[in-house]
């Protein structure tokens, strides 16, 4: 299988994730962007609704009519974070308030990043990563919290906060794929491409303006 075979689709709306996957050589041929219902189901744990959302965005994305024109063997990539304490999950914080209090939560004391990554395979079949990392955060002062929330940084992120911008500093201990706590782990995900045929190589060369 060659570049020219087939077609790579991003399921993501999320720049973090696109630049994370262009810097590891790969450049999606489309950007499809899908909208489920990310509720929680009733005791669903942490890992049970990062894969099972991972998993629906992908399958999602694979239904648009955008997607089933495209020629060739196409592959499908999402991914999904979740922050959790125990198993409570902080999604994304919509106001100022819903911030201030998860920041105040994992002020001082560790928690989980999980991040699955799903790859529908040109021959229908799902494939699921999923990816633990462990993040203690400093313990955080009423300035601390207060700057970061007037930065707005923490709009649209899971747990309130974005450990590649200015909450990187709040982090006093990582254990685990620190491009999984940004959004995409780059190991499991480039992983997965190639164990289902992509050519991770060959795109590789190509990108960097050599020949197939």
């Amino acid at each position: 299988m060659t570049v020219s075979d087939v077609k790579l689709v991003l399921a993501s709306a999320s720049p973090r994730r696109l630049a994370l996957l262009e810097q590891a050589g790969l450049k999606p041929d489309l950007l499809n962007p899908v909208d489920i219902d990310e509720i929680p189901k009733k005791r669903e744990t942490p890992r049970a609704f990062v894969q099972r959302m991972a998993r629906e965005k992908a399958e999602a994305a694979r239904e648009a009519p955008i997607v089933r024109e495209l020629e060739g063997k196409v592959f499908i990539l999402s991914a999904d974070t979740v922050v959790a304490v125990g198993r409570r999950i902080l999604g994304k914080a919509s106001t100022a308030d819903e911030a201030r209090s998860m920041l105040r939560l994992l002020s001082g004391r560790s928690h989980k990043v999980l991040t699955a990554v799903a790859l529908v395979a040109p021959s229908g079949r799902t494939r699921l990563r999923v990816v633990e990392t462990k993040v203690r955060f400093k313990r955080l002062s009423l300035e601390d919290m207060r700057t970061y929330i007037d930065c707005d940084e923490w709009r649209g992120k899971a747990g309130a906060y974005a450990i590649q911008g200015r909450a990187g500093a709040f982090v006093r201990h990582i254990n685990g794929s620190y491009t999984g706590v940004v959004g995409l782990p780059l190991y499991e995900t480039v992983s997965l491409l190639d164990g289902n045929g992509y050519p991770v190589h060959e795109a590789w060369r190509l990108a960097e303006g050599g020949s197939a």
